[in-house]
């Protein structure tokens, strides 16, 4: 146990405490399910693995309250791994290393996880205390939601009881989320020719860090830079002034993370060498002051005498940034019924170069279906200016608003009530498993709502600590009310 396990509540923040210790990537949850599963036998309760690996609880209602209509608490087990490039950890075997930051807590050099550890570990907090007053109750405890909702992709429609669902996934405190945006993700290939590295020329090494990055959803209008982005626009910018070839180039890792580093190796004619570096120091010290605001650590670095065999040829390496710099990023269209609602982005989520092909993970999200449409269209048609090879995940499902919904009604008056602060009711443009799941079981009346946890899926990320207490509160509030 940490300093972590001293906060309040203590039911939550021990169980938080003790999931800091459990690697749970995603694809990687067999370790978290097993404990999950052994929390429910330790309090008898009965408990279902279905065959992709999710897992749901049931506790009996409180006494009195058998009669209630039956609610669901959704989180997801997994995580995003990201740690910033200097930092050594293992997170196959190596525990987070909790850091208090005035009044948040994150991780030392990594993702913390409170999005969505903070969901289970209050959803471990119910299940285990005997002293609430609830209906039946179930626990859905959903796998590799952070590389595609798979988990919820792959529930059955027969697994779940209750018709009321608590998704405890939204990260913004006094908010209330009631709809979400549907996505799906296009991989693209791209054929190149290489060729031997020329005589007389040196290999130079760019590396761009320090980006903050974040959630491809939720911080997507934040307008953060994109690390792919903007080196490939310095050494777009540095190609027309002068010929050099591409060795090797990468960024990005997940698909809803904004690339925070990209790192490429040129090849130019050693008399060149000293002149590229400083055009593209000069382009991204130009860039450094356009994101000043949003990027303050932005950090270029460029390095000769690399060592490299191979280099694309003259044509694949202007094809290769042409493509870079053509591929759209960001917010493509806004909401025109709900303000300052993002309703259509992409994400430039990674690029790697292979032997013989550049290799693009695009992200699109949208709340509208053909926005979903338009955006992979334009993907298609940049895609087909270098004879790009395409691979599309079926999209799934946003989740349309319920005004009318009674668990609105029963915790918007309550949050009133108890904080004097009236929450915000919206929609968020990121995707919650609340869509698929709406979609699987018919008339299944659905909210969301979650402590303060800024920056996900970046070494950044952080929960402020007090906002726990407050949404665990009105969790518990609300499972009373509904009773």
């Amino acid at each position: 146990m940490t300093f972590v396990s001293d906060f309040e509540p203590k039911i939550l923040w021990r169980y938080f405490d003790e999931i800091l210790t459990i690697p749970r990537g995603s694809k990687n949850e067999d370790k978290i399910r097993r404990y999950i599963i052994s929390i429910a036998e330790k309090h008898n309760l009965e408990y279902v693995q279905d065959p992709i690996g999710n897992v749901v609880v049931r506790k009996p209602a409180s006494a009195g309250h058998e009669n209630a209509a039956g609610i669901i608490l959704q989180a997801h087990l997994d995580m995003v791994n990201e740690k910033n490039a200097n930092v050594e950890f293992d997170f196959e075997n190596d525990a987070l290393q909790p850091l208090l930051d005035g009044d948040y807590l994150k991780a030392s050099g990594t993702t913390l996880g409170a999005d969505n550890g903070i969901g289970v570990a209050a959803m471990l907090a119910v299940m285990s205390d005997n002293s609430l007053e609830h209906g039946p109750l179930e626990f859905l405890f959903t796998i590799d939601e952070e590389t595609g909702l798979t988990g919820a992709q792959e529930l059955g429609s027969d697994l779940l009881q209750g018709r009321q669902l608590l998704n405890l996934d939204t990260e913004e405190e006094n908010s209330l989320c009631v709809g979400c945006a549907g996505g799906g993700d296009t991989r693209v290939t791209v054929p190149v020719s290489r060729m031997p590295q020329p005589a007389g020329t040196t290999a130079i090494q760019f590396k761009l860090t320090g980006l903050k990055g974040g959630h491809s959803g939720c911080d997507i209008h934040l307008q953060k830079g994109n690390a792919l982005k903007l080196l490939a626009r310095a050494l777009f910018a540095c190609s027309e002034a002068m010929q050099f070839n591409i060795a090797d180039i990468a960024g990005g890792d997940k698909h809803n993370a904004i690339p925070r580093e990209a790192f490429a190796t040129v090849v130019i004619e050693t008399a060149n060498k000293d002149n590229l570096i400083a055009r593209m120091k000069h382009e991204m010290a130009v860039m450094a002051g356009e994101y000043k605001t949003v990027e303050p650590d932005l950090t270029f670095e460029a390095a000769d005498g690399i060592a490299t065999a191979a280099v694309l040829d003259d044509k694949s390496s202007q094809m290769l940034l042409n493509f870079a710099l053509a591929m759209p990023h960001g917010v493509i269209a806004m909401s025109y019924d709900i303000p300052d609602l993002v309703e259509t982005s992409t994400n430039f989520a990674k690029l790697t170069l292979n032997e013989d092909v550049i290799f693009v993970l695009m992200s699109s999200r949208s709340s509208i279906a053909s926005g979903m449409d338009a955006i992979r269209q334009r993907i298609h048609a940049v895609a087909g200016l270098v004879n790009g090879k395409l691979e599309e995940s079926d999209a799934y499902p946003g989740w349309k608003p319920n005004m009318n919904s009674r668990l609105l009604k029963v915790m918007k008056a309550l949050y009133t009530k108890e904080t004097g602060i009236e929450p915000e009711v919206g929609a968020i443009h990121a995707g919650l498993e609340c869509g698929i799941i709406g979609a699987k079981y018919d008339g299944m009346d659905m909210i969301s709502f979650g402590p303060q946890i800024e920056f996900p899926h970046s070494p950044d990320e952080r929960v402020k600590i007090d906002t726990v207490a407050t949404f665990y509160g009105m969790l518990l509030k609300s499972l009373k009310e509904l009773a």
